[in-house]
Order: C-alpha cells, then sequence, then structure tokens
C-alpha cells in the first residue's frame, strides 16, 4: 500500500452527443465530458469503516468493511461499493474516509452517477497503489453500479468519465470498450460560432427502474430470436428482414432504435472527422425521434423542450441520457443561445413544468487528480 495517506480526484458528469441505449448493445456512442464534475477526496482510517459524507447532504453514511454487501448504503453506496469490489478482487482495503462534492446535477441525464463512481475509483487507485490499468479501472466502476448498486448500465457513462479528453467527443465501440477522440469545435475553445445547449427539464429519472431494464431485457430477446450476440450485429442492410422476424412491435421498435441509432453515431463521426459539424443536426434530430416513437423513453418535458429548440433555430436537438426525464440537447448558433433559452423557459410555464434549468456546455477533460 502507498504512504499517502489522503487524495483528491475529480471525474466529470457528461453528454452523450448521440448513441443512447447502444452501450449495453455492444454498439457506438459518442459522449463527451462537461465541465460539471464530482471530487471524491478519500482518507485512510485507522478503523475499519467506510465513511461517507457530501457536500450536497446533511447525512453521513458509515458502513463496517466487513457488512458490506449489495444495496447497502442507499446513495453512498455509490461511493462504498468501490471497496466492496476491490475487497472481492482480493485488495486488502483500509477504513476509508470518502468526502463528496459534486456539481452534476442529479437525475439530469448528465451520469452525475458516473461521475462520483469514477472519482471514487480513481481516487483508490491512487490511494492504494494498485496500478490497475484503464480497462481495470473502467471494469471496478462498471461493477459498482451493475453489481453493488444494482444499475444496469453499459459501460459508456464511466468510460466517458475516464477517458474523454477537452474539446473532443469520444467514440466509444462498446464491443472492445475502447474509445477515440473526435473532435467537437463548440464552446470556449471550438472554432467558433456554434454551440451545444443543455436543457436540464429537471423532470426527474431513475436509471435502476424496471422501464430501462425491460428495455435492455427486450433487446436481449430480440438479439437471441435474431441469432446474433447483440443487436449491434444487425446491419442497416438487413433490418427490414430482421424486423419481419420479431413477434412484437416492442421489439420490433427495440430493435429498430439500436440498428438505425448505431448507424446514426457512424454517420455523425464522419461528419465530425470532416470538419462538417453544423450537418450533424437532422441527426440529433432523427435521435430523438427514434427514442421517442420506437423506443418510448421520451416524456413531454423533453418532446416540449425538443420542439421549441427547434423552432427557436437549433440545427438539431434530442433527449440524452437514460430517458423518462433528464436533458435535451441542441447545437445551434452561439447568438441564439439566449433566445432558445428563454424560449423553452416560456414553453414550459404554458404547461405549468418546472421551470427548466439551461447552460452551454464545453467539451472537457476526464478524471484527473486535484489537491485533496
Amino acid at each position: 500500500m502507498s504512504n499517502v495517506r489522503s487524495v483528491g480526484w475529480r471525474a466529470p458528469g457528461r453528454v452523450n452527443l448521440i448513441g443512447e441505449h447502444t452501450d449495453y448493445n455492444d454498439g457506438f456512442a459518442l459522449p463527451f465530458a462537461i465541465e460539471q464534475a464530482c471530487t471524491a477526496t478519500v482518507t485512510v482510517l485507522a478503523e475499519p469503516v467506510v465513511v461517507v459524507g457530501s457536500a450536497q447532504r446533511d447525512d453521513e453514511v458509515r458502513l463496517a468493511l466487513a457488512d458490506l454487501q449489495p444495496g447497502a448504503g442507499e446513495w453512498a453506496g455509490y461511493a462504498a461499493g468501490a471497496a466492496w469490489v476491490l475487497r472481492r478482487m482480493g485488495v486488502d482495503v483500509p477504513g476509508l474516509q470518502i468526502r463528496l462534492d459534486s456539481t452534476v446535477p442529479t437525475g439530469a441525464g448528465l451520469s452525475s452517477s458516473a461521475a462520483l463512481v469514477c472519482s471514487v475509483g480513481a481516487a483508490l487507485n491512487d490511494l492504494l497503489a494498485l496500478d490497475l490499468s484503464p480497462a481495470q479501472l473502467l471494469t471496478l466502476t462498471r461493477n459498482v453500479e451493475n453489481d453493488f448498486v444494482g444499475a444496469p448500465t453499459g459501460g459508456m457513462d464511466q468510460l466517458a468519465a475516464l477517458d474523454c479528453t477537452e474539446g473532443h467527443a469520444l467514440f466509444c465501440d462498446m464491443r472492445t470498450v475502447v474509445g477515440e477522440q473526435v473532435p467537437l469545435p463548440v464552446g470556449d475553445d471550438g472554432a467558433g460560432d456554434l454551440a451545444i445547449l443543455v436543457v436540464n427539464t429537471r423532470a426527474q429519472h431513475q436509471h435502476a427502474t424496471g422501464e430501462y431494464r425491460a428495455r435492455r431485457e427486450a433487446c436481449e430477446q430480440a438479439a437471441d430470436l435474431l441469432g446474433v450476440d447483440a443487436l449491434r450485429d444487425v446491419a442497416m442492410a438487413d433490418l427490414p428482414a430482421a424486423l419481419s422476424a420479431l413477434p412484437t412491435e416492442t421489439l420490433r421498435g427495440c430493435t429498430r432504435h439500436i440498428v438505425t441509432e448505431n448507424d446514426r453515431v457512424l454517420r455523425t463521426v464522419e461528419l465530425l472527422r470532416a470538419g462538417q459539424l453544423d450537418a450533424i443536426g437532422p441527426l440529433l434530430t432523427e435521435s430523438h425521434a427514434s427514442l421517442r416513437d420506437d423506443y418510448r423513453v421520451s416524456i413531454a418535458e423533453l418532446d416540449v423542450a425538443v420542439e421549441t429548440l427547434l423552432a427557436a433555430g437549433a440545427l438539431g436537438a434530442r433527449m440524452t441520457g437514460g430517458g423518462f426525464g433528464g436533458s435535451v440537447i441542441a447545437l445551434l448558433d452561439e447568438h441564439l443561445v439566449d433566445a432558445a433559452r428563454q424560449a423553452v423557459t416560456a414553453a414550459f410555464a404554458r404547461q405549468d413544468f418546472t421551470s427548466p434549468v439551461a447552460f452551454t456546455a464545453r467539451p472537457s477533460r476526464g478524471a484527473h487528480r486535484v489537491a485533496p
């Protein structure tokens, strides 16, 4: 074990530019890290316990290391679960105090949970001198969410939080679980006149809900019926035949979304590589329609936000995140940002929705060490 007694690590939330629900289908996604992030300060304790506190909460959770088990700790499980996973890996985990401070809004579809898990995982890797490889660190953080918390996430959020770089989106191949940096010239470091506006609808969602799990199970069932390892293996050219072979509209809708969404990610990446950022707008809007109509994970607040942003001049707009709440993103000229924000606020007021919160997103760096 390292002689270091306390370390701090910061991991960001993310916006998924395009590629929704494709990660657990071995598919493609294109997230980028945002400036909002979670900082975890982890200190070694003499007593064999994990003590988790947050600057955003009044309560502190104290758990005995020996008693850690999946589901323990409620909100603190996202932090304490890393100790449980490491113990299962054979690591002699000491007592730990974990202090969290996050600026990523919860329930907004911006991966606040992955930011938390990755900041803690990276801090423990550093503090305990584990020398985990990037792949091992990714596995650690995924296992916390999947096996300890019980959230069936596919790994894209954690990969983004760990590996994104400033000024880029991360082209993720979730079969090989590797990412490639793709220039995304928006925000302060961008090439000029386009911005990505994020509208947090403040309609709360939960990743571990039955609806999210049901979509994942439908995808697995469809892949099994089609005789493929995952829906990623269904080519666009083979989609009509695949749809005709599936017995229910639910299975057909899920399959149609995953296959077309993977294709949209690949086309978006090619446009970004060619420097044609303004041309990706229609693909974003098509993605939202697919999530709304085929995957059926949108809600009224998300749809109203998308429609309003497009009417305000956005080149494209879509929900981002798992759905059933959360945020919408829009690609638009910088000079339209204020008017678009005001239009969405007014539209929500007319519908008696909770007032949204909007900000422009700048592609930022992944997990990194900070002063404890």
